[in-house]
């Protein structure tokens, strides 16, 4: 597996976001779902119409089995009323256009995160970025460790940092301030 990192730099994701909203919605949705949700691509894949209509996307996460709660922000519910419009309850939320009711597969939706990260000079860019991004912003806006952690379900702070790529934008302030 690849190592990827979160996008820092909300002028890019905005850009992203344009760039994938010219070529497709469900694109577009894929990317800001994911960047306002958290989840892995293998959880977001599986979800239909139905399954965020609510105040929160109720699952059970493929990867831990625990049951997850993700508040819907105002955000991605004007985004997802406005996307989910016209599309029947059992739906899936990012169809393929390979088969009837069928979800776009893992590595669809990682030629789409590819095509984006290429778009725009970024490297190590994958479908976990989504997820990466959603962990770095919340805990720009938080300082909240503990939070992003329990969020993301990972089990200590420092494997949060780290996932979050912190420990990365640490080593590289402490060069920039370094020299003999």
């Amino acid at each position: 597996m690849n190592f990827v990192q979160p996008i820092r730099d909300p002028a890019v994701i905005d850009g992203i976001k344009e760039f994938l909203r010219s070529e497709s919605e469900r694109n577009y949705m894929m990317f800001v779902f994911g960047i306002n949700t958290g989840l892995r691509i293998q959880d977001m894949l599986k979800l239909r119409v139905r399954d965020v209509q609510g105040e929160h996307i109720i699952l059970i996460e493929m990867k831990t089995g625990k049951k997850k709660w993700i508040k819907i922000t105002a955000t991605l519910r004007r985004e997802l009323k406005k996307y989910t419009e016209g599309m029947e309850q059992n739906e899936y939320l990012f169809p393929s256009r390979q088969g009837e009711n069928k979800p776009i597969k893992r590595d669809m939706a990682y030629k789409i995160m590819r095509k984006a990260a290429k778009h725009f000079g970024l490297v190590d860019i994958g479908t976990h970025t989504m997820r990466k991004t959603f962990g770095y912003h919340m805990y720009q806006k938080t300082k909240d460790i503990t939070l992003v952690q329990t969020i993301l379900n990972h089990s200590d702070k420092a494997i949060t940092m780290r996932y979050i790529g912190m420990d990365q934008n640490r080593m590289d302030d402490a060069m920039s301030r370094f020299g003999l």
